[in-house]
């Protein structure tokens, strides 16, 4: 029988129980309604007020002045990937830059060679995307319009720092895997944007937050609903927004606000999980191979195998025997990968790392 607090899917990712419960009886009805949330309007002036607290929230727990529009779009990373370049990548600068680091930042990549000309500032494919670069390598062009890297490899299990100072160029950030998993210095970025699905809920929405600044590059003639002073101007509700996954999204907010205490609480509770499930794993030295180096070992998503298909196989029964889930790895990359994101508890990590140490000893 699986359990939904022993959920280590990629995503859609785990919920924490408070929200779970609280999602349930909404889907029912709204303790301020008394209408299901599936059914409120985006023009009631509950939603307005949802709206409001879902940004007001974010900028509290993130440290984030008003020199940043926060947004709510649709259309997840993937849309991101094309309208990214498509609003700043101008013929007023050079090319955009790129850091191809894994699976997502390579399809970012290739999207925006369909817009337009762009920069490969460093690419690991050679070297099998088991390691990253360290910022101050890159040789970025202070001409170009942007630098642009995805901030956790989900597929690979590879994280970057958060940069120690900003980029010669707007830093712009696919920070969709950990976001709001730490504190992060805002002010370095350009841009920062993350989808729902892994931290902040079920998939329809992502959180975007714009320098203001850089809305002056955008050209004339975009699409509208494309173009990312629309959705400002309009308050993140010029079409119908998805009601109940920014509803979802401000639960989580509370939940990281009231619950854990903020984002330096969840880091410390981040790692803590992190470091025991890595711990377990090179305890278990040539039996398990981690993909990735250690310097680069993701917070949130732990990519692993036995070296044998079967063996990994096996394994997902016996996790799937004591009601865990989502250990399956990538379909690009294979072997078995755990996701540790917010909502997975230290518990069901420890039950995770349990099952790994019974599975090694079965097979001394």
């Amino acid at each position: 029988m699986h359990s939904n607090t022993l959920n280590f899917s990629a995503g859609p990712g785990a919920l924490p129980a408070t929200v779970l419960t609280q999602t349930r009886d909404a889907i029912v009805a709204l303790p301020e309604t008394g209408i299901s949330v599936l059914g409120m309007s985006h023009r009631s002036d509950w939603f307005l007020a949802i709206l409001d607290e879902a940004e007001r929230n974010l900028r509290d727990l993130l440290g984030l002045s008003d020199r940043y529009a926060v947004t709510f779009l649709q259309g997840g990373s993937s849309l991101l990937f094309a309208t990214v370049p498509m609003n700043f990548a101008t013929a007023a600068f050079a090319p955009p830059e790129y850091v191809i680091s894994g699976y997502w930042s390579a399809r970012a990549s290739a999207e925006a060679g369909r817009v337009g000309a762009h920069r490969i500032a460093w690419d690991g494919q050679r070297t099998g995307f088991h390691e990253l670069p360290a910022f101050e390598q890159l040789d970025v062009d202070p001409r170009a319009a942007y630098l642009h890297y995805v901030s956790n490899e989900t597929i690979e299990g590879l994280q970057f720092p958060v940069p120690a100072h900003g980029a010669p160029v707007p830093l712009i950030a696919d920070m969709s895997s950990d976001f709001l998993s730490k504190p992060l210095a805002a002010e370095r970025f350009g841009m920062i944007y993350a989808h729902a699905q892994k931290n902040l809920g079920p998939a329809g929405v992502t959180v975007a937050l714009i320098d203001r600044d850089l809305l002056a590059r955008i050209p004339d003639g975009m699409p509208h609903i494309l173009d990312f002073r629309t959705q400002i101007a309009h308050g993140s509700n010029y079409n119908t927004p998805p009601v109940f996954a920014i509803y979802v999204l401000t639960l989580i907010t509370r939940w990281l606000r009231d619950d854990i205490g903020g984002l330096a609480d969840m880091q410390h509770i981040n790692e803590a999980k992190a470091a025991r499930l890595y711990g377990v794993l090179d305890e278990m030295r040539d039996a398990v191979t981690v993909h990735a180096k250690r310097p680069w070992r993701s917070m949130m998503n732990v990519a692993f195998t036995f070296g044998d298909a079967r063996l990994d196989r096996a394994f997902l029964d016996a996790a799937e025997a004591r009601g865990m889930t989502g250990l399956e790895g990538h379909r690009s990359l294979r072997g078995l990968r755990a996701s540790l994101y917010n909502a997975v508890t230290p518990d069901a990590v420890e039950t995770l790392c349990e099952a790994l140490t019974e599975f090694a000893l079965q097979r001394v």
